[in-house]
C-alpha cells in the first residue's frame, strides 16, 4: 500500500451515460438531538467504489450523516438504503451484523480496544464473524505488515504513538474486505506527515478491495484525494 491505485470502473461519470446505481443512498434524511436540528432532509447517492469526501464546518451535520448512513443512528425521518435494503427495516442485531460484515470504520482517535494487542484488535472483526482465531491472526499480521506496523503486533494501544494506532485502526477497518469504509476525521489528531501516510494507506486499501470510502473531514488536503466532494452546511448538502 504505497499509494492510491486506479479508480474502480464506474467511479466517475461518463458523458452521455447515467451514473451507476448507488451502493448506499439516503432520501429526505432528518435527525435532531433535542431542539438541535442536525440533518434537514438530506438526499445523497454514494456510488460503488468511489472515494467520497463529506466536508463542512463543525456542527454542519457531516458526522451525524455518516452515523446514519452506517446504521449507528436511526434518523427521525427519511430513509437509508444499502444495496437496496432499507436499514430502518432491519432489527438492531441485523444492523449490527451488517456493520460487522459489510462496513469498516476509522474514527479520529482509532477507538482500539485498550486491553488487546494490535494483532487481536485487527483480528477481532474476523473472529466475531466466526473465523478461527489462528487464521484471523494470520490475516491480521499480514495486514499489519501492509500498513507498515507489523512490529507493533504484540503492543497494546497505550504503547503506540497516535499515528501508529491509527494505522492499526486502518488495518482493522479493512480486515473483513468491507463494501463501505466510513472514516470520520481519520487524520484529525495527526501531524501533517502522519496524516498523509494514514490517508494514503486508507485510500489505497479501499481501492485494492474495491470498497467505497466515505471520508468526513474539514481538511481540504483530505478532501483533495476524493473522486467527489459534497459540502454540508446547517444540516443540508449545499454543494
Amino acid at each position: 500500500m504505497t499509494g492510491p491505485g486506479p479508480a474502480r470502473a464506474g467511479t466517475h461519470d461518463v458523458p452521455g451515460q447515467s451514473p451507476p446505481p448507488g451502493v448506499l443512498a439516503c432520501r429526505g434524511l432528518r435527525k435532531s438531538f433535542g431542539s438541535t436540528v442536525a440533518l434537514r432532509g438530506v438526499d445523497l447517492d454514494v456510488r460503488p467504489g468511489e472515494v467520497l469526501a463529506v466536508t463542512g464546518e463543525s456542527g454542519s451535520g457531516k458526522s451525524t450523516l455518516l452515523l446514519c448512513l452506517a446504521g449507528i443512528l436511526l434518523p427521525d425521518g427519511g430513509s437509508v438504503t444499502f444495496c437496496g435494503q432499507e436499514l430502518g427495516a432491519l432489527s438492531d442485531p441485523e444492523r449490527t451484523a451488517l456493520r460487522r460484515t459489510e462496513f469498516g470504520f476509522v474514527f479520529q482517535l482509532g477507538h482500539l480496544v485498550p486491553d488487546l494487542p494490535a494483532v487481536l484488535n485487527v483480528a477481532l472483526p474476523l473472529m466475531l464473524n466466526g473465523v478461527d482465531r489462528r487464521r484471523a491472526e494470520r490475516e491480521a499480521l499480514d495486514l499489519l505488515e501492509r500498513v507498515g506496523v507489523a512490529e507493533l503486533a504484540g503492543r497494546r494501544p497505550g504503547e503506540m504513538s497516535v499515528g501508529q494506532a491509527q494505522r492499526v485502526a486502518v488495518a482493522r477497518a479493512l480486515i473483513t474486505s468491507p463494501s463501505v469504509v466510513f472514516a470520520d476525521e481519520p487524520t484529525g489528531a495527526l501531524d501533517s506527515g502522519n496524516a498523509a501516510k494514514v490517508l494514503d494507506l486508507l485510500v489505497a486499501g479501499a481501492r485494492e478491495r474495491g470498497a467505497t470510502l466515505i471520508l468526513v473531514t474539514h481538511s481540504s488536503a483530505v478532501a483533495a484525494v476524493a473522486d467527489r466532494k459534497v459540502v454540508m452546511r446547517d444540516g443540508m448538502i449545499v454543494g
